[in-house]
């Protein structure tokens, strides 16, 4: 084996720092066949250093638990053998619904090793769990027991009711649940097991498939997207050099282990490098224990990046610093959903540390873009792409073809290619369209990439609305409103939201002669919404659907008056002593949809203040037109 793991926080302040990267071969950056063998070499490397600190619930200041890089490595090895021991073959997997915790690492890397991972946002309805479990071919059940959590362990258990093929279920903190037929005590049965070494046969090539994270909502149950070695292996490096991680590094970890930010953005990439994760909680970075206490965990861990969804970054501005040292942050780190340039500056001032804003997706492994760490902040872009992947504009035909790729600073659909792409997701049917006839994938997002490489997003081909970096299938929304006798016709977009980016709302047109309020309308669709963040904020009837020259319903229409609704709201109290405020939102040929504030009379330099504090947390794009 390697003795040591290759540096990646070098210099990155342009692309050339990129393609100079670039020029040694990944196999030499990563020389691993496998994610276990290059986190065994991690363990050489940090053995007595603290790979995870789990602080207590209900007391982030108090002391907490430290699990170091060996006996971290021994938990892995133990799971793994349990998993082994329970009859998981290659193939199979490891469905789990457990809250952030140490134990959900033991199963993600000692489920990776052995078979396929899948976490699964335990938020979901129990339909869409038991989807999900169906989907991945999980043969082993980890689950949250009755004592800690009633309802989570009520959703595994009708999970576990329809799946009799289940080999064996773990339950974290069981109790009287566990039968000890098939299910058992999660720790206690792990604590059995050989901490030496995995016994048994593991996923060493390449291109074995360890991991199935599923996508944001959808129709029915939520697309899987498989990871491979490679693809994680190639994330360590890409990354690792993106986001300057080293073992001087120690993140606080806040963010789900079923999203890709919190099991490889924040979990892996930063721990086969050396860092340290403090485990901030079950809950997470939703723990208002947290957020409210998060300067001071910086100060008494030496937190070195401050990272985090933007409504994180927007919860954050409203908590002092006091008298925390909180010099020991190198960096800033958000994605997810896009984040307004005034939270980015606010965060940047507030911290002393520019806020860096990357692009990804679950079918990419990771990030794929980042702002340069030693280059300019150019708040708004997502940065330049990093290593060993391929970024594009791209202009595709109906047919799934590129006609052509854009020019600079010219829009065009976000596509990628490159060794860190799934492969494709596990219900095929997806497939057509989600990459181009040449293997692209596609984003569904729009863009532009100006001279110097840097990534401008500007809205998106696909319909999904982003809350709170939470991917809504506006589907779901809709298919439930069709359910009701009266509705003729129904579209949900996102709204933008000053702290979310964007929440959905509905626009219903009903059936001749057809009687029902917005409200009734709402509440039947509440009762048949799988998803309690796709609940629509609003919901308006309207007397006839934009629609385009083929009949489908034309969405940006609805966005732009979504839009100008909040705006125009936001706005009213200024229209006064002589001011008078008009807000249209369109198209834009750079930046996409920008709101247009037409200001007649008034006071400019008061008003001027005003409008850009009420709109600077939007992200949507402002203009003010001032008038006499």
């Amino acid at each position: 084996m390697v003795e040591t793991i290759n540096k990646f926080n070098l210099p990155f302040a342009s692309l050339a720092d990129v393609e100079e990267f670039e020029k040694t071969p990944i196999e030499k950056w990563v020389p691993f066949q496998n994610v276990y063998d290059v986190f065994c070499a991690a363990v050489e490397q940090y053995a007595e250093k603290p790979a995870l600190i789990a602080l207590p619930p209900g007391d982030p200041m108090g002391d907490g638990k430290v699990i170091t890089y060996r006996e971290l490595l021994a938990r892995v090895n133990q799971t793994a053998n349990l998993f082994l021991s329970a009859g998981l073959a290659k193939g199979e997997t490891v469905t789990y619904l457990i809250p952030l915790c140490p134990q959900a690492y033991f199963t993600m890397l000692g489920a990776e090793a052995v078979g396929t991972v899948n976490a699964v946002n335990p938020l979901l309805e129990p339909e869409h769990i038991l989807g999900i479990a169906e989907a991945a071919n999980a043969t082993i059940l980890i689950a949250t027991g009755q004592a800690l959590s009633p309802e989570l362990w009520e959703k595994a258990a009708y999970v576990i009711e329809r799946m009799p093929n289940l080999k064996a279920v773990y339950v974290l903190g069981g109790g009287a649940e566990c039968d000890g037929e098939k299910i058992f005590p999660l720790d206690e049965m792990i604590a059995k097991q050989d901490a030496s070494a995995i016994n048994g046969p593991r996923n060493e090539a390449p291109d074995d498939v360890i991991g199935y994270y599923h996508t944001g909502g959808t129709t029915g149950v939520p697309k899987l997207a498989p990871h491979t070695n490679r693809m994680q292996l190639s994330q360590i490096a890409m990354s690792g050099f993106g986001l300057g991680y080293s073992e001087a590094d120690c993140l606080l970890a806040g963010l789900p282990m079923f999203h890709i930010s919190g099991s490889i953005v924040v979990g892996l990439v930063p721990m086969i490098n050396g860092a340290t994760l403090v485990i901030s909680s079950p809950l997470g970075f939703r723990d208002p224990l947290i957020i409210g206490n998060y300067w001071r965990l910086v100060e008494k861990y030496g937190i070195t990046v401050l990272g985090g969804v933007p409504t994180m970054m927007s919860a954050l501005l409203n908590v002092p610093i006091g008298d925390a040292d909180i010099s020991t942050l190198r960096a800033g780190l958000t994605g997810g959903s896009a984040a307004p340039v005034e939270v980015l500056k606010a965060i940047s001032d507030l911290s002393g540390v520019p806020m860096l804003e990357g692009y990804g997706m679950t079918e990419v492994t990771c990030f794929t873009t980042m702002q340069p760490q030693g280059g300019e902040a150019r708040f708004g872009s997502v940065g330049l792409r990093f290593p060993f992947v391929e970024v594009e504009a791209a202009h595709i035909d109906e047919g799934g073809n590129i006609t052509r790729f854009a020019d600079p600073e010219e829009i065009g659909e976000i596509i990628m290619k490159g060794i860190c792409v799934t492969p494709g997701y596990v219900q095929s049917d997806y497939n057509a369209t989600a990459f181009t006839a040449d293997g692209w994938l596609r984003s569904g997002d729009l863009g532009r990439i100006d001279a110097e490489g840097y990534i401008w997003l500007t809205g998106r081909a696909k319909d999904i609305i982003i809350r709170s970096g939470h991917n809504i299938d506006p589907s779901i929304i809709e298919e439930a409103l069709h359910e009701h006798p009266a509705v003729e016709l129904a579209a949900a977009v996102g709204r933008p939201d000053s702290y979310a980016g964007e929440i959905p709302v509905a626009y219903v047109q009903l059936k001749p002669d057809a009687k029902v309020t917005p409200d009734e309308l709402k509440d039947f669709a509440r009762e048949r919404i799988p998803e309690r963040a796709a609940n629509p904020a609003d919901l308006t009837i309207i007397e006839e659907m934009p629609l385009t020259g083929v009949g489908k319903i034309f969405k940006p229409t609805l966005r732009h008056d979504a839009a100008v609704k909040v705006f125009s709201a936001e706005l009213e109290p200024f229209n006064a002593n002589g001011a008078s405020i008009a807000v249209n939102v369109d198209n834009h040929p750079v930046h996409g949809s920008v709101a247009t504030i037409t200001v007649t009379g008034g006071d400019k330099a008061t008003l001027g203040g005003q409008i850009a504090e009420k709109l600077g947390p939007y992200t949507l794009r402002h203009e003010v037109v001032w008038r006499e």
